[in-house]
């Protein structure tokens, strides 16, 4: 499975942006996708991600209400829809997947990665 993420870019606080991971070599309905975040000089962390099943859970009420998860097997894509950003919000944004994972958030359980995509959040 090859990841590709997109979407990312230069937005002012208190605007939205949508990223997007397309998949190819497989069909990924029955993965979990995940998005998970790089801030300069930190660890990666999770964001959010959506099970094959339907079921979406968000790292915190941080980014819950603000971000949306979603997924278009048609089109073996997924989507982070990242409204009301914030300058916090700053970061490598990476997608990933994983076959069945026991625990969403943990990014070990993720085998296939993209690229990461930046994005930038001036205050």
């Amino acid at each position: 499975v090859q990841l590709q993420a997109s979407g990312g870019g230069l937005v002012q606080a208190g605007g939205s942006l949508r990223l997007s991971c397309a998949a190819s070599g497989r069909t990924i309905s029955s993965y979990a996708m995940g998005w998970f975040r790089q801030a300069p000089g930190k660890e990666r962390e999770f964001v959010a991600a959506r099970n094959w099943n339907g079921i979406s859970t968000y790292s915190s009420a941080t980014v819950k209400g603000r971000f949306t998860i979603s997924r278009d097997n048609a089109k073996n894509t997924g989507y982070l829809q990242m409204n009301s950003l914030k300058p916090e919000d700053t970061a490598v944004y990476y997608c990933a997947a994983s076959f069945r994972p026991i625990t969403l958030s943990n990014q070990n359980e993720y085998i296939y990665w993209g690229q990461g995509t930046l994005v930038t959040v001036s205050s």
